[in-house]
This record gives structure tokens, C-alpha cells and sequence, in this order.
């Protein structure tokens, strides 16, 4: 019966004891981790807002660099790099579309001005109505293209230096009026160090009509004619 006793008392004392093993492990992995938490997150008791990691794709610059770990600000330069390179590209092009514009369309030396030039002196010339039909506006036109639903028609022309360093500018184009069609045929030219452009000739070619001249310097030749300045071309009396 005394055995019997011992045993059972030695078998609580012995489960008396795994149970405060297990509460002492308990308490002490409750403290860990109560330290764990306060450590790396807060400071003087105030929790810290997390964030996510800087990289290339989504940092927007708001994190302070000196908050940022090496990774972060090697993502950051690498980012800013890439969008400058950006903003000077489209700089650069910028620059260049409005060079080309400048060159094609305002210039005195561009195809286009003269062109224009050229058209206004037609159709402002009553031997020209006379021919072509004044019924209605004349019309001004490059070479015919295999669409003829084409607006922008390809203009003619071509600009060369002869030996004496002299620029020439040569093109043709088409003009119609109300009744017929005609062929108009310029030629200009720039000496050296000149800022203006002259007529050689500037005439209109009707089938079956005698060719008309708006300008001709060799008509009279040896005689000077008096002349005025406008728009970057030479317009004589």
C-alpha cells in the first residue's frame, strides 16, 4: 500500500514539474518575442511604418535618400539616368523636326516658299487667267502619282552650283484654270554671298498658246531693269 503511494506522489511530482518546464518555455517565448517585436520596429515605444523596397520600377521619390540602402539608391540613380536620357532625346528630336520644318517650309531656300512664290505670281497675272480660265481659282499641282486620291502631289525640281559658285534653283509644276491645263517652269538663282533669290525666268506653257513669261532676264539683254526686294526673292519692275 506505501508503495502503491509513493508511486502516484512520485508521478505527480514528476508531471507538477513538465508542467512548469512548459510554462517556463511558454513565458520565455511569450518575452522573446514581445522583445522581438519591439526591437527592430519601434523607437522609445512608437511603432515605425514599414515600406516596400525601392527599385527601378516603383520609386516615385519620395523616400529620402539617405534612408535608402545601397541597392535602392543604385535603382534610384539608375532610373533618374534613364529618364533624362528620355528628356534629352526628345529634345533632340524636337530640335531637329523644327530645323527640317524651318529648312522645308520658311527658309527662302526651301522648295515650298518658292513654290508658293511662284503660284501667287500665276494667279494674280491676267495673261495667265486669260489662258487657263478664270472661272474659277487656279489651281496648282505637282506630277500626277499612281493614286489619284493623293493630295500632296511630288513638285519638280533641282538645285545645283555651276563654276562660279552661283546656286540654281529649277522646278516645274502644273496649273488649271476653268478651261485648260498648263505647265509652269521656273528658274532662280543666287550669286555668292547673296541673301536673295532672282528669276531667270518664271513662264507658263499652254498646248497650242504661245509661252507666257511672268519673268525673263534674257529678253532684253544688256538692258537694266529696276527691281525691289520682298520675301527673300527679287522682283523686277
Amino acid at each position: 500500500m506505501d508503495t502503491r503511494l509513493l508511486l502516484t506522489a512520485g508521478k505527480q511530482y514528476t508531471a507538477l514539474q513538465a508542467g512548469l518546464w512548459v510554462s517556463g518555455v511558454r513565458r520565455h517565448m511569450i518575452h522573446k518575442s514581445i522583445r522581438g517585436y519591439a526591437t527592430p520596429n519601434t523607437l522609445g515605444g512608437i511603432p515605425k511604418t514599414s515600406r516596400k523596397q525601392i527599385t527601378v520600377a516603383n520609386d516615385d521619390g519620395r523616400v529620402n535618400w539617405k534612408e535608402l540602402s545601397v541597392g535602392e539608391k543604385a535603382a534610384r540613380t539608375t532610373q533618374q539616368t534613364f529618364n533624362f536620357g528620355i528628356i534629352l532625346t526628345g529634345l533632340v528630336m524636337t530640335g531637329g523636326c523644327a530645323y527640317f520644318l524651318y529648312k522645308e517650309v520658311f527658309s527662302t531656300d526651301s522648295k515650298t516658299v518658292q513654290f508658293n512664290r511662284a503660284v501667287d505670281r500665276i494667279r494674280s497675272d491676267s495673261r495667265v487667267k486669260e489662258a487657263l480660265g478664270s472661272k474659277h481659282k487656279i489651281r496648282a499641282f505637282g506630277e500626277p502619282t499612281w493614286n489619284r486620291w493623293a493630295r500632296a502631289r511630288p513638285i519638280a525640281s533641282n538645285t545645283y552650283k555651276d563654276t562660279n559658285s552661283t546656286e540654281h534653283f529649277v522646278m516645274h509644276f502644273n496649273a488649271e484654270g476653268s478651261s485648260r491645263r498648263g505647265v509652269v517652269s521656273l528658274h532662280t538663282f543666287k550669286g555668292p554671298g547673296a541673301s536673295d533669290w532672282q528669276y531667270k525666268y518664271l513662264a507658263l506653257d499652254v498646248k497650242g498658246q504661245p509661252r507666257i513669261y511672268l519673268e525673263n532676264i534674257d529678253a532684253t539683254p544688256g538692258k537694266q531693269h529696276s527691281s525691289f526686294n520682298f520675301l527673300g526673292m527679287q522682283w523686277r519692275k
